[in-house]
């Protein structure tokens, strides 16, 4: 199982969800995680996620969100 990390923290949208997207549509990938700051940001990743099949698992670290998704089975 390969993870990819993507550091979308500072970025407005769609900025987070373009750079999450592109990296679930990457071959090989079966986890990726996104960490971004914003509450909206938080939110349309992890809509769209889950529009394309993954699950998406939400975890606060400090002023930040940590968006885990994963392939769904």
């Amino acid at each position: 199982m390969e993870t990819r990390f993507v550091d979308c923290s500072g970025l407005s949208c769609p900025e987070p969800v373009i750079r999450a997207r592109k990296a679930l549509q990457e071959p090989g990938i079966d986890e990726v995680q996104v960490k971004v700051n914003s509450t909206v940001a938080r939110d349309n990743v992890s809509r769209s996620a889950r529009s394309m099949g993954w699950n998406a698992e939400v975890s606060e670290v400090e002023d930040n969100f940590l968006i885990t998704l994963t392939r769904s089975p």
